[in-house]
């Protein structure tokens, strides 16, 4: 190990310009993969936000005894895909509606008595905010005798869930994509230093060295080149979110775990991509 070691810190050293050439093509290669991310992480943000208004409202029945809608809130909160249960009197709906809309004030003034009636607010927890599991729970709050209405906003959620799933696709189809490219510029960018060194692989070979020891500083110099490039592709990012967000929208940047998924990905792609380029010219030697 020390060996291999030893041989890809003299293959940075032997050709330092080229080593930096290298790293550079991989940080932006990488880079561009970097925004595609960025992109990514902002739109899963976005529609989480709009995901946190999906909630069940069960609107009661006049007269029902506070007792029995607390009662009923526990069992719901003990539903698995549910986060809260809020009751809502008529007089609290009533107030929100004076203050949401400041339009009808003169209506509101006008009451002799409170038209609107009081509810439970079902908050769903984040991984139950889809359709499905709206009106699973819809359904379980109709079964409550007390219980006049049901109303979730069916079409809107199932809009939310086709918004979510195609962007789910788009980020996986483009993702994957992005990342081939950056494979093969990388694995090209590493097949300039075999190549570089092919007369030393030929010597190796005919004093008897196996593909395995030939192939394996080469491998550690990609992933050490791939390491090296996400971190400044990390960096290029990072400038570009700060950009951004200071001159054209408020955007998101990665967490710390992604940014280290992001960097070990460079790690991957330049092992990936050294293995890829050492082993076709090891079968052409």
């Amino acid at each position: 190990m020390s060996l291999v070691v030893r041989e890809t810190a003299l293959a940075f050293r032997r050709a330092p310009l080229l080593s930096a050439l290298s790293v550079t093509t991989i940080a932006f290669s990488l880079f561009v993969l970097g925004l595609f991310g960025l992109v990514t992480v902002n739109i899963r943000d976005t529609i989480g936000d709009v995901a946190e208004r999906v909630e069940v409202v069960a609107y009661l029945r006049r007269g029902t005894p506070i007792e029995t809608v607390t009662m009923a809130a526990q069992d719901i909160e003990a539903f698995p895909e549910v986060e809260s249960a809020t009751h809502v009197t008529q007089a609290e709906a009533l107030a929100r509606a004076r203050r949401d809309l400041p339009e009808f004030q003169d209506i509101f003034q006008d009451l002799e008595s409170n038209p609107l009636p009081a509810s439970l607010e079902v908050r769903l927890k984040p991984q139950f905010r889809d359709a499905r599991s709206a009106a699973a729970v819809a359904d379980r709050l109709r079964g409550f005798a007390f219980v006049d209405d049901v109303r979730y906003g069916s079409e809107w959620v199932k809009k939310l869930d086709r918004l979510r799933n195609v962007a789910g696709a788009v980020g996986i189809v483009v993702g994957a994509a992005f990342a081939i490219v950056a494979i093969i510029i990388i694995g090209t960018t590493i097949r300039m230093a075999v190549l570089q060194r092919s007369r030393e692989i030929a010597i190796m070979r005919l004093v008897g060295a196996t593909d395995g020891f030939i192939r394996r500083p080469f491998l550690l110099e990609g992933l050490l080149k791939g390491l090296l490039g996400g971190v400044v592709a990390l960096g290029l990012s990072y400038g570009a979110y700060a950009l951004i967000d200071a001159y054209l929208i408020r955007a998101a940047f990665f967490t710390a775990a992604q940014a280290v998924t992001g960097i070990a990905a460079g790690g991957l792609i330049g092992l990936l991509g050294s293995l890829v380029s050492v082993g076709r010219h090891l079968r052409s030697v």
